[in-house]
C-alpha cells in the first residue's frame, strides 16, 4: 500500500499560522509515503515566500513533489515574470518545474501549467503532453499513474467556469488517459474539493479519477475550510479522504473509495 497526501494553493505569504503549524504536525504524525503540492506555494512569488514554503517542507520529514501555479509566477515584476519567471522558484524549491517520483507501485508525474502570458490561467503544450505520455508508458502494468498539475482538467464537482480549467485539455485528457494510462489526475487552483470523474466534455475511453484539492494554508479559503486530501492506494483500490481543519485540528470530514475496472475507475460500494 502506499499513501499520499495531497495539498494544494498554500499560497505563503497570505497563510493562517496556525493552520500551517498544524498541518505540518499532522503530516509528520501520518507520515505519507509521498506529499504533492499542486501549484501556488506562494501569494506573490517573492523570495521571502518561498523561503517559508521551503521551510515548511523541509520540516515534513517525507518526500515532497510539488509543481508551480500562477501564483508562482511574479505579477508586479514584468521584467522577472516574462523574462525568469521560475527563477526564485527554481532557487528555493529545486531545479526542476516538472518532477517525478517512481517506485514499485506507483509513477507519480508533474506537469507545469502555470504561464507567464496569463494571471490565472494555464495550459499544457502539445511537447509536455507528448513527452510525459511517453515517459507514463514506460510504467509497469500493475504501476497507478498519477499526473499533477496545479489547472483541473476539469471538477468533479461542476462547480468550475471553462476559464479555470487548463488550456488544451480537452485534446490533452484522452491522450494522457488512453495513450498514456494515467489513473489519478491531482490539481488545485480551485480553492475547492472533489473526488469523481470528468464530464462528458471529455471523450477518453477509459474513466479517469480526478481529485480536487482545496487551499490547505491559505486564508483565501472559499465555502469550504482548510484541508488536504488523503490518498491509501492498494492493488486496483483507492480510497480518497478529505480532512478539514475544525476546531483547531485536521479531521476526516467525507471518504469516497474507488476500484480500477477493465475500462476505468469506478465507485466502489462501501
Amino acid at each position: 500500500m502506499r499513501t499520499l497526501a495531497h495539498l494544494s494553493d498554500l499560497h505563503f505569504g497570505r497563510i493562517d499560522a496556525a493552520v500551517v503549524a498544524e498541518l505540518g504536525a499532522t503530516l509528520r504524525t501520518l507520515a505519507p509515503d509521498l506529499v504533492v503540492i499542486s501549484g501556488d506555494l506562494t501569494q506573490r512569488a517573492r523570495p521571502a515566500q518561498f523561503r517559508d514554503a521551503a521551510a515548511f517542507i523541509a520540516g515534513l520529514g517525507c518526500p515532497v513533489l510539488a509543481v508551480p501555479g500562477n501564483h508562482d509566477v511574479p505579477l508586479h515584476n514584468p521584467f522577472a515574470r516574462f523574462l525568469w519567471p521560475f527563477r526564485h522558484y527554481r532557487q528555493h524549491l529545486g531545479p526542476t518545474l516538472e518532477p517525478e517520483h517512481a517506485d514499485a507501485e506507483w509513477l507519480v508525474l508533474g506537469l507545469n501549467s502555470a504561464r507567464s502570458l496569463t494571471v490565472s490561467g494555464g495550459r499544457l503544450s502539445a511537447g509536455q503532453v507528448h513527452r510525459a505520455v511517453a515517459r507514463l508508458r514506460t510504467a509497469a502494468p500493475g504501476q497507478v499513474r498519477i499526473l499533477v498539475t496545479h489547472h483541473p482538467f476539469d471538477c468533479p464537482s461542476g462547480r468550475a467556469a471553462p476559464a479555470m480549467l487548463i488550456g488544451r485539455g480537452d485534446a490533452a485528457f484522452p491522450q494522457l488517459v488512453d495513450d498514456g494510462g494515467v489513473d489519478v489526475f491531482l490539481a488545485g487552483h480551485l480553492h475547492r474539493t472533489a473526488h469523481g470523474f470528468a464530464g462528458s466534455r471529455h471523450s477518453a475511453r477509459r474513466s479517469a479519477l480526478l481529485v480536487q484539492a482545496g487551499t490547505a494554508t491559505s486564508t483565501r479559503t472559499r465555502d469550504e475550510g482548510n484541508g488536504f486530501n488523503w490518498l491509501r492506494i492498494e492493488h486496483g483500490h483507492i480510497e480518497v479522504e478529505h480532512l478539514e481543519h475544525r476546531d483547531g485540528a485536521f479531521a476526516p470530514v467525507l471518504t469516497r473509495r474507488f476500484r480500477r475496472t477493465p475500462a476505468g475507475w469506478v465507485t466502489a460500494a462501501d
